[in-house]
Order: structure tokens, then C-alpha cells, then sequence
């Protein structure tokens, strides 16, 4: 299982002291939550914060976009160094415009569904994308407990990978800990989004190694 350690929860003030923690403990991703306060509540970072990152760290640069419209703001965050860039299903009324336009820009694209949205309303656009993000908690804040019934998602795309010939990565974002990562590596998941398991504790290396060692 790679591992995304979110700057969510991350201390702003000491960033790049913290990227350089979980990059030199083994994580492979590092995940940027982007957020609009019109499609989440919250408001976050843009792409300067991107293109500041981008020199410190050699992580794929996951960039999560919980905003209205993706489609206007992904080429922008590509030329700021994203490797990664995901968008909601429930953003856009042209999620296949949107991916499109994240691939011809150079990076892998991700379609995200909320715990609300089923499987279903992706399966036209997953025979083109790189990574699909299973919401395991509602978008917008971090710290939220895990939903059980997010599973059956990550089976139902890990059965259509099977079935379909797909190679897409699976990630889950939302209440990742070392019990939780268990189930979603058991139900396909691939790649796992943790931000204040790892942030908040006093050592973050050693919660990037227990949730690696969690998927053994």
C-alpha cells in the first residue's frame, strides 16, 4: 500500500520540515486538498503552494480538487508541478472534458466520488483514468471518522479492474489508521490518504511506517 500523507494537517508554519519528515519515512504521495469553500466549506491552498512544494520534495504530488467547475483550474495546477490531479464526479457536468484535459496537460488523472455517490456513476470514464478516490469520510475537514460502507465501493472497482482489464490505482481519503488501512488494502484499495493520523502525532515518520506495516 503507498501512502499519501495530507498537508491538511500538516504544520503550515513548519511545511517543508514535515514534507521532508514523511518523504524521508517512505511515503510515496504526498496529498495537496484543494478546496473551493463553494463544493467544501473549507478554503485551502492554490497552485502557489504547489509550485512551492514541488522543489522540495521528489513524493508525487497528488492534488485533490474539491471545487466547482475542475475543468478551469487543472492545467494551471499541472504547470505548478502536480503529478496527480483529482476531480469530483459531483463537480462538473463534464467530468470526461475535465480528466481529458488533465491528461493532455501531462499528469495522471483521478475521478473522486463522495461516500454518496455510487460506482456506478463512474464507470463511463474509468477506462481512462490512472487513480480513482474513494471519499471514506465526507469531504471538506479532516479528522472525521471512518464509513464502513465505503468497502463495498473499493470491492466493486477492485471486481471492475478484475473483470475490465483496468490498472487504475484505488485511494481512499478519510479516518485512514492503522486499523482502517487494513480493510480498504483487504478490499483492493491500493494507495491511502492519511492527514491527522500522521500530522498529529509526535512522531509522523513512525505513523507513515505503522500504516506500511499495517498492509504486510
Amino acid at each position: 500500500m503507498k501512502i499519501a500523507p495530507s498537508i491538511l494537517s500538516a504544520d503550515y508554519v513548519n511545511l517543508q520540515k514535515d514534507i521532508e519528515v514523511v518523504d524521508a519515512a517512505g511515503a510515496e504521495f504526498l496529498h495537496i486538498d484543494v478546496m473551493d469553500g463553494s463544493f467544501v466549506p473549507a478554503i485551502s491552498y492554490g497552485p502557489g503552494w504547489v509550485k512551492a512544494i514541488r522543489p522540495i520534495t521528489k513524493m508525487t504530488l497528488d492534488v485533490h480538487l474539491m471545487v466547482e467547475n475542475p475543468e478551469r483550474y487543472v492545467e494551471t495546477f499541472v504547470a505548478a508541478g502536480a503529478d496527480v490531479v483529482g476531480v469530483h464526479v459531483e463537480a462538473t457536468q463534464h467530468i470526461h472534458r475535465a480528466l481529458q484535459l488533465i491528461k493532455n496537460a501531462g499528469a495522471k488523472a483521478e475521478v473522486v466520488i463522495n461516500p454518496g455517490t455510487p460506482v456506478e456513476a463512474i464507470k463511463p470514464v474509468l477506462y481512462m483514468v490512472d487513480q480513482v478516490l474513494v471519499m471514506t469520510v465526507n469531504p471538506g475537514f479532516g479528522g472525521q471518522k471512518f464509513l464502513p460502507e465505503t468497502l463495498k465501493k473499493i470491492t466493486q472497482l477492485d471486481q471492475l479492474k478484475q473483470t475490465e482489464g483496468y490498472d487504475f490505482d484505488i485511494e481512499v481519503d478519510g479516518g485512514v489508521k492503522d486499523n482502517t488501512i487494513k480493510d480498504c488494502a483487504a478490499a483492493g484499495a491500493t494507495v491511502a490518504v492519511a492527514g491527522s493520523y500522521v500530522f498529529d502525532a509526535a512522531d509522523p515518520a513512525a505513523m507513515v511506517q505503522t500504516l506500511k506495516d499495517a498492509t504486510k
